[in-house]
């Protein structure tokens, strides 16, 4: 069996900017919640989707904001937006999906958590990560925990990721600490860029084993004086960068795998939920069996 590990917050994002706008009857915007279900049910529709668990973050401050103030925050959210987040979880659920909202921790903390806790679960063929997420790729190995990007119908391994970041899954987090990531206000090490931080992290693979002068280093980087330079200014501020993106493994996650099964929609809460939403015509996959509620 495959277990299929959904980015929910990521999905719900491309659903509200890839959508159009649409009303429930009572008024409210729920165009970004009618996108996830439909992806969502895309994805079920494939013969080798059994097993699926979806992350959401429930609030989008975690225990990182507590470590850096720069940290992400849901500061430009549309409200229009953060107003379908309880919904979303709600439309997950319906269609028979376990659901993870996440609190103190993140969604990534979550599928990190489950991709570690089934990874070698002799029972399970492959994980596959759904997001585009590049936090994600440390938790990649070999071709049995992967990362998918649906959108671009990209999947990558190992191999994958050496290709792409020019480093081993282990030392992502290595590597966004020196880059930096927008996405999650991680700032950087000044002067690191990709071609840089690829090149000294696939000889050195973790920061501590880098040495703080360039004339020690035994692999050619251009400008090599300076950027060693400004690491050594910042290695504590690297470290910390690497802590927030290193993913948790240790989310508490109550559901067996056999708890993963998805066995089809929750008939009378999706009918329930779709008339409240004003949703018709969503094309349901026939459910192997019945989900009680």
């Amino acid at each position: 069996m495959k277990i299929h590990l959904v980015d929910g917050t990521y999905e719900l994002f491309r659903a509200y900017f890839a959508q159009p706008s649409r009303q429930a009857p009572d008024g409210r915007e729920v165009g970004a919640v009618r996108g996830l279900m439909q992806t969502l049910l895309a994805l079920l529709r494939q013969e080798d989707v059994t097993h699926v668990a979806i992350a959401f973050d429930h609030v989008v401050e975690s225990f990182r904001n507590e470590l850096f103030a720069g940290y992400k925050t849901g500061e430009g959210t549309p409200e229009d937006l953060r107003a379908q987040f309880d919904l979303a979880e709600r439309a997950s659920q319906a269609l028979g999906l376990v659901v993870w909202p996440m609190i103190e921790f993140e969604a990534d903390d979550a599928l990190a958590s489950a991709a570690h806790r089934w990874g070698d679960d002799p029972a399970v063929e492959q994980v596959v990560i759904c997001t585009p997420d590049k936090d994600l790729a440390q938790m990649v190995r070999g071709q049995r925990v992967v990362c998918l990007d649906r959108r671009r119908e990209q999947t990558l391994d190992e191999a994958g990721v050496h290709l792409k970041f020019g480093v081993a899954p282990a030392s992502i987090p290595d590597y966004l600490a020196l880059v930096g990531d927008a996405a999650d206000g991680i700032p950087g090490i000044p002067r690191w860029g990709a071609k840089s931080s690829g090149a000294v992290l696939a000889r050195y693979h973790h920061l501590e084993q880098i040495p703080d002068d360039a004339i020690y280093w035994d692999v050619k980087v251009r400008g090599a004086t300076a950027i060693a330079a400004s690491l050594a200014e910042r290695r504590e501020e690297a470290k910390l960068y690497r802590e927030l993106a290193t993913l948790r493994l240790d989310v508490p996650l109550a559901e067996s795998l056999d708890q993963l099964e998805w066995k089809g929609v929750r008939q009378p809460d999706f009918e329930e939920l779709c008339a409240e939403l004003g949703f018709s015509g969503l094309l349901v996959p026939k459910p192997p069996d019945s989900v009680p509620n």
